[in-house]
Parts: C-alpha cells; sequence; structure tokens
C-alpha cells in the first residue's frame, strides 16, 4: 500500500512499514530506544516488531498495565521516572507499540520530557489505527474526564500493520468501527454505504477502509491542525459519547465501556437531535441506528443515569464560553458544529435510543 504522507510525518502500511523504520532508524542516530506497551503487546507484538528491525539499538521495554483507567498522570510520572533513571537524553526515541492509550500516553510522555524527545507510533488496534495516532493529538484523562491534559505534537513516523489485528478480541475490534462509521457520517456518503453490509467484507475489504479512512482524517486534520473549525466534525457522537464513557468509568454498578462503545451510543444520539434542529431526515436518522446497533448492540441505562451523564458535558473539550457545543448533521457527509442543544433535547434522544 503507498504511504500516506502529510504535512508532518508519513503513515507507512503492513510490507513497507519495517522496511522504512530500518531506514529511519539507521538514519537517525537515537542515544537510546525505549518500546512503551502494555502486558497484551508486549506478549503478542513486542516479539515481531523487534525480529523485524535490522539496525542495532539498544534500547529498553517500559510496560504499562492496559485499560483506560491507566491512562492518567501517575502513570506518566513512573515512566518520565523511568526514562530519566534509564538515561534518556534529548536525543532518545519512545517507540509506541500498542492501542489508543498507550498512543496517547506515550506520545504525551515522550514530547513531555526533557521539554520532547522523538517518538514513533505502532498501532495495533484497529480504534488506533484509524483515529489515535493521527494528527497528533496526545494526552491523558484527569480522573474519569476524557483527554482533559494533553498537547498536540506529531510522531516521526506512524507504522500500520494490519496483522496485529488478529490478535484482538471482538469487542476492540467493533471498538475501532465506531471511529471508521463517524468518518463516514461526517464526510463520504459513499464510504459509510461501505458498512451497510459489513459482513460482505473480507480482510483485503478491512486493509483498504482503513486506509480510506486514515485519508479521511488526515485531510481534515490539515484543513485545521489545532482543532478551531473543520476538525470540530471529528468530534460528531463524542460530546455525550465521552460523557457516556467517563460516567460508565467512574460508577463501581456500572461495566466500563470501551471508546468506540460510548461513541457508538453517542453518534445514535447526535443523530437522533440532528433531525429535530439540522432537518437530517427520518429515514437516515433510523438507518444510522439500525447500522450502528447491528454492531453495537444496545446499552442499558436506567432513568437515574441521565442527569449525571449531562452534567459531565460542562468538561467537554469543545466548549467556548461556557456553551456546550454539538457536532450534527444536516445529512450524510454535512456535518455543523458549534450546535446548542438542550437538557430536554438530550433526554428525548436517550428515549429514542431506549425505543
Amino acid at each position: 500500500m503507498t504511504p500516506i504522507t502529510t504535512q508532518d510525518y508519513n503513515i507507512y502500511f503492513n510490507e513497507n512499514a519495517y522496511s522504512s523504520l530500518n531506514e529511519h532508524l539507521k538514519a537517525s542516530n537515537y542515544s537510546k530506544i525505549f518500546f512503551l506497551v502494555d502486558e497484551n503487546t508486549n506478549a503478542d507484538c513486542i516479539p515481531f516488531v523487534l525480529a523485524n528491525i535490522e539496525a542495532e539499538i539498544t534500547y529498553d521495554i517500559l510496560e504499562i498495565e492496559s485499560g483506560e483507567e491507566n491512562k492518567n498522570l501517575d502513570i506518566c510520572l513512573g515512566l518520565w521516572e523511568a526514562l530519566s533513571e534509564y538515561g534518556a537524553d534529548r536525543k532518545s526515541l519512545m517507540i509506541n507499540v500498542g492501542g489508543g492509550v498507550i498512543t496517547d500516553l506515550g506520545g504525551f510522555v515522550a514530547s513531555t520530557f526533557k521539554r520532547g524527545i522523538s517518538f514513533i507510533n505502532i498501532p495495533t488496534s484497529l480504534l488506533a489505527m484509524v483515529d489515535a495516532s493521527i494528527g497528533g493529538k496526545t494526552g491523558i484523562d484527569l480522573g474519569s474526564l476524557k483527554n482533559q491534559i494533553g498537547v498536540i505534537n506529531t510522531a516521526e513516523m506512524v507504522l500500520i500493520d494490519s496483522a496485529f489485528l488478529a490478535t484482538l478480541p471482538e469487542n476492540q475490534m467493533r471498538s475501532g468501527l465506531a471511529e471508521m462509521l463517524k468518518h463516514g457520517l461526517i464526510s463520504s456518503e459513499k464510504y459509510w454505504n461501505e458498512f451497510l453490509n459489513l459482513s460482505e467484507q473480507t480482510t483485503k475489504d478491512l486493509d483498504r477502509l482503513i486506509y480510506e479512512s486514515i485519508i479521511i482524517k488526515k485531510d481534515i486534520v490539515e484543513q485545521d491542525p489545532h482543532e478551531e473549525n473543520v476538525r470540530k466534525t471529528l468530534n460528531y457522537g463524542h460530546t455525550l459519547g465521552h460523557a457516556i464513557e467517563s460516567y460508565f468509568l467512574s460508577n463501581a454498578d456500572k461495566t466500563a465501556l470501551l471508546h468506540g462503545e460510548a461513541i457508538a451510543v453517542g453518534m445514535i444520539l447526535a443523530s437522533y437531535i440532528s433531525t429535530k434542529l439540522k432537518g437530517l431526515s427520518d429515514t437516515t436518522n433510523q438507518e444510522i441506528k439500525t447500522v450502528i446497533t447491528n454492531v453495537f448492540g444496545k446499552v442499558i441505562f436506567k432513568e437515574q443515569d441521565y442527569t449525571p451523564i449531562i452534567e459531565l458535558l460542562i468538561y467537554d473539550k469543545k466548549n467556548e464560553h461556557g456553551n456546550i457545543n454539538f457536532v450534527l448533521l444536516e445529512e450524510i457527509g454535512k456535518p455543523k458544529i458549534n450546535c446548542k442543544v438542550s437538557n430536554e433535547l438530550i433526554l428525548e434522544a436517550f428515549n429514542f435510543y431506549a425505543s
């Protein structure tokens, strides 16, 4: 597959990924390399990555526990201390091998250690391949509040090897599909239609869909690197989705949702709200609900869940001047940013989701 060239770095795929990494390592003369992994990617992915590195390198492996609950400042502190203890300097390199938690957190740790060292992302989950490792967003959570601390800083390169997807459980694959569905809804009805019959897609189709999804996000990010305008459309489904994710993460009586599972709910809610405020057709709204629930099933909410979820909206990063801003749809491929939505309409949307 042809590499994707962005304004700041290149994205290499499958057979080209490791040859490109080897050329980069030989040319860059890093003082030391640190691989950031979790227990899963340390077991399933790092041996394959190391076997494909031809350059002679000095490296250490830094392992953290998997899970969104570990994307926090305490873990960062431990990693900064480990980098210092193992002699990292300004010419060191961090290679983040994992899903969105690893690429988000690893990018942030690298961007802030000694005012910034280089990093490379090797995303191993579908979600990280199509979303988390593209666009330069790095960061951590503040308690259960998603991505409140971070910087925008791009990797030296991104390497995508779809063979790693074979190591994922089914729910992790579904989680990544949520972001791909979102890319279709905000940018391309043709791309959205690819997902109407998922059972007919092959492994080769998946490689192509990953590639197209990355192109969609890349084109949006390059128009608006710092999220002042069109990049906000990438937050479709995320205003309520992040609030739902945070609420389920912080409540002991709830089973935590994966990012994509929460965003899937958020997209259905945003679709319904779009019919009331932006003229999205009822037919399209029902199609969106059907396609997403066929993939994800339904999350069960209790009536007492709604108010605390809505209260969490005040922490959304898109808010400006005290206003909560939604991304809505006029039609598939035609999003509108900075939309104001009443609490009453949000409750109505939850009732539609449950129906």
